[in-house]
């Protein structure tokens, strides 16, 4: 039997019951990489003797005998792990991130590492290293970014789910591009150790294709470790259980504008009046509403955020334009100019918060454009430019990780040449269980885990 395209909690319970055997799967993704992976190029490193020698004797767990890909931005012992980056070609890590251990505990095993974008600062999943990820759904599109290769390698089945991280949307980017469920949870819901996370933006999350694989995975991950600066309150029962419970009536606030000054292509407004139509239809209170999240959102994000490549590296040649260029004007910048920016942002953040405190949900397109095509961000030589492009095409993101609340992208229409097209739930701080309930009543009402891309 084929296994590609069956949820982890699927091939978890076939384990389980011996009706198939982890070395099976492992070998049937391998051969699907084989074949796909050279067009797509979701994978910079496939572990397929590890993985297999694994498979024969899996660790005991709630996903037993389950591959699953790490993105190549957490560190892996002993697999290769380059964060996409020239400077890191060929360095190795001695230890697990926390996430990773986490997973290798819950029973997983270990495919391989997605393709990221050098330090996963930008919103395509292109670099000098690792090359351009292509989305399986057109390849002259990008998937998204940061967590492109991830998103293509559940969409074109050669994973059951993955493992993302979500600084400024780089989780429901490309779940938006490539039709897939993405979640990012709450700030402090998972831990980034022991990386830092000295801006509280990023936090660990899921891409799948059911909503169920979704919080499963994140009751795996879920929960600090010690000396975590941030720290979610625990869930009064599993993420799981909440799927398939009634959300009940809901109030819902349809947000079309951008936070910036950035156009919305229609064919992304109609995705959110579709899903508006939608919830009115499941029994939701839907209001069209404008926000004032607009003001120097773009700038003062850019204050902090243009510190990441400096986390990496202390010398700038071996990295790419664009990170060099945040590497400089961070260091040209004072750290009474950073403070000020990043305590901005903390006020901008709790006005978010704010707003989305009084509704249960709010409603945005996911992205303002539709996957963009492969080379569309990086086509500026002016890397200011590239960061303006990536911005343009995701504005709906970053305000949330700002605001340290919990979010998902859902697949809700299409594009006429075959683009999927997601639309974002926002819920207020430890809203997940809310989130998952209301996102498994539109799986429900609108499936979309068994459409299959062209690719394949």
């Amino acid at each position: 039997m084929s296994t590609a395209f069956l949820s982890a909690l699927e091939q978890a319970r076939l384990i389980r019951e011996k009706a198939i055997s982890p070395v099976e799967i492992v070998e049937e993704y391998l051969r699907r990489i084989e074949r796909l992976d050279p067009v797509l190029n979701s994978y910079v490193t496939v572990c397929a003797d590890e993985a297999l020698d694994e498979a024969r004797d899996p660790r005991p767990g709630p996903f037993s005998g389950v591959p699953l890909p790490i993105k190549d931005l957490a560190d892996t012992a002993g697999i290769r792990t380059t964060y996409s980056c020239r400077a890191f070609a060929d360095h190795v890590p001695t230890e697990d991130a926390a996430l990773v251990r986490r997973i290798r505990a819950a029973g997983f095993i270990v495919l391989g590492k997605t393709n990221t974008p050098e330090f996963g600062t930008t919103a395509v999943t292109e670099s000098d290293l690792n090359g351009s990820c292509r989305n399986p759904w057109n390849t002259s599109h990008t998937p998204g970014g940061s967590s492109g290769g991830a998103a293509v390698a559940v969409a074109a089945g050669l994973a059951p789910l993955a493992q993302g991280g979500d600084g400024a949307g780089s989780i429901r980017i490309p779940a938006s591009c490539c039709g897939l469920f993405g979640l990012k949870p709450a700030r402090g819901r998972t831990s980034t150790a022991p990386q830092g996370n000295v801006h509280g933006f990023a936090v660990y999350g899921p891409l799948a294709r059911t909503v169920a694989d979704a919080a499963a995975f994140l009751d795996v991950i879920s929960g600090p470790e010690p000396g975590d600066p941030h720290s979610a309150p625990p869930p009064d029962r599993p993420f799981l259980e909440e799927v398939g419970v009634p959300p009940g009536p809901l109030r819902v606030a349809l947000v079309l504008d951008p936070p910036t000054r950035m156009r919305v292509d229609p064919v992304c407004a109609n995705a959110g009046r579709e899903a508006a139509a939608l919830l009115e239809e499941l029994g939701h209170d839907v209001e069209e509403v404008s926000t004032d999240w607009r003001g120097d959102l773009s700038e003062l994000f850019t204050v902090v955020w243009q510190t990441i490549p400096n986390l990496y590296v202390s010398e700038t040649s071996q990295i790419e334009p664009l990170n060099a260029a945040f590497a400089a004007r961070a260091l040209a910048t004072s750290s009474v100019e950073y403070l000020r920016a990043f305590s901005l942002l903390q006020r901008y953040g709790r006005s978010v918060a704010a707003f989305c405190a009084d509704y249960d949900i709010v409603l945005t397109p996911t992205l303002a454009l539709p996957p963009v095509p492969v080379g569309w961000v990086r086509e500026p030589e002016d890397p200011w430019e590239q960061h303006a492009r990536a911005m343009e095409f995701a504005p709906f993101t970053a305000p949330v990780n700002v605001a340290g609340l919990p979010a998902v992208s859902i697949p809700m229409s299409w594009t006429d040449d075959g683009l999927p097209i997601g639309v974002q739930l926002i819920a207020s701080a430890g809203g997940e269980p809310v989130l998952l309930r209301l996102s498994a009543q539109i799986e429900e009402a609108r499936p979309w885990a068994d459409r299959r891309p062209p690719v394949d």
